[in-house]
């Protein structure tokens, strides 16, 4: 009877301290967020929940169900009939496309374990417009200022553009100016006045008539705005060319009488006092039967002068002189590549490395 009675009151204790366990409820258990930006920055909603139990209700642990997903929640004892709060709040960067995520709550209620719902749609970001025009000419920008029209035959004409966009609020007026020395270059503007964002072409024709030159050109073109005339390199454009002369309607016989240059492949000047200027010369021999007529004869060095001889008959031998200046050349060893260009059609380019020293 006793071990009856015994068990009846522990049962009764029991029951009593159910009754007594806090009890979570929720205003609401899921959100929805509906359309929102990709670039708009996080979104929050706050969760109320109030303890319905009879004892302090404390939530121990409340998770996201991914790293998208952060809460915060009351971190106090929340008394009978009290209220706390469960802040969730989602970042939508990078995560375009709709999304349903789950958050749970870990507490010392009666329902140890109670969840709660975000959801909604992430609207895509929107590529921002590239500037292609992104230097800088004066008050205009452009994409490029360098153009290159790669080989011209000599004779022909080529045309070639280089786009100008104006992004100033302002209307601006757009010229080129070219050296008399360039007369094979012609220009042309497509927009004389550019409004605000609009959009015009700097048009180009090298003319091969109008120059003896062969082999690659290099003209500039400054661009005159507003009537400003500023020749300095941020206005400066540069048009680019290779002039070479037209084998193809050779015939066999012409072939078979065509000039051939013959040169020795290295040439060594010796030594050169600092600051001293050398002349220095070596032969080109023609082994052709017509005569070798020399287009053009350069350097990429500026410390050379190159003298271009006349035209070579066949069997003969022409000198090509260079003048070798040693101002601004520290004491070492050069080796330079010199260019010759010729009418003979096998090999109408002729490279000759020229070495010397400067002590």
């Amino acid at each position: 009877m006793k071990k009856i009675f015994s068990t009846l009151c522990m049962a009764l204790v029991a029951v009593a301290m159910m009754g007594q366990e806090p009890v979570i409820t929720f205003e609401k258990t899921e959100h929805d967020f509906g359309k929102i930006n990709e670039d708009g920055g996080r979104v929050s909603v706050e969760f109320v929940f109030k303890n319905e139990g009879m004892s302090p209700l404390v939530l121990s642990n409340v998770r996201a169900s991914c790293g998208c997903t952060t809460p915060t929640w009351t971190k106090e004892p929340v008394e009978p009939g009290q209220k706390g709060t469960i802040t969730v709040t989602y970042n939508p960067n990078g995560r375009p496309g709709r999304f349903q995520k789950t958050v749970t709550i870990t507490s010392n209620a009666k329902e140890p374990t109670a969840k709660v719902y975000i959801k909604g749609e992430v609207i895509p970001k929107q590529a921002k417009p590239v500037n292609k025009y992104t230097i800088a000419v004066g008050e205009l920008n452009m994409k490029s200022k360098e153009l290159d029209l790669g080989t011209i035959i000599k004779g022909a004409s080529k045309t070639g553009e280089l786009e100008f966009a104006n992004q100033t609020s302002a209307a601006h007026s757009a010229e080129l100016a070219t050296s008399s020395a360039d007369s094979y270059l012609l220009t042309q503007v497509t927009l004389p006045t550019a409004q605000a964002n609009e959009v015009g072409k700097f048009v180009f024709v090298v003319d091969t008539k109008n120059t003896k030159l062969y082999g690659p050109v290099e003209a500039a073109a400054y661009v005159v705005i507003d009537g400003k005339k500023v020749l300095d390199d941020a206005h400066k454009l540069v048009v680019r060319a290779n002039i070479a002369e037209d084998f193809s309607q050779l015939s066999v016989e012409d072939k078979q009488q065509a000039p051939i240059i013959e040169t020795l492949g290295e040439q060594n000047a010796g030594k050169i006092a600092a600051g001293k200027v050398l002349k220095f010369s070596f032969p080109i021999k023609n082994i052709g039967v017509n005569p070798l007529e020399i287009r053009r004869i350069y350097s990429t060095d500026e410390h050379l002068l190159i003298k271009t001889p006349k035209a070579i008959k066949s069997g003969k031998k022409g000198a090509v002189t260079v003048e070798i200046n040693t101002n601004g050349l520290e004491a070492a060893t050069y080796s330079r590549e010199i260019v010759i260009i010729s009418n003979d059609y096998l090999t109408p380019l002729k490279r000759v490395k020229l070495s010397f020293t400067v002590e």
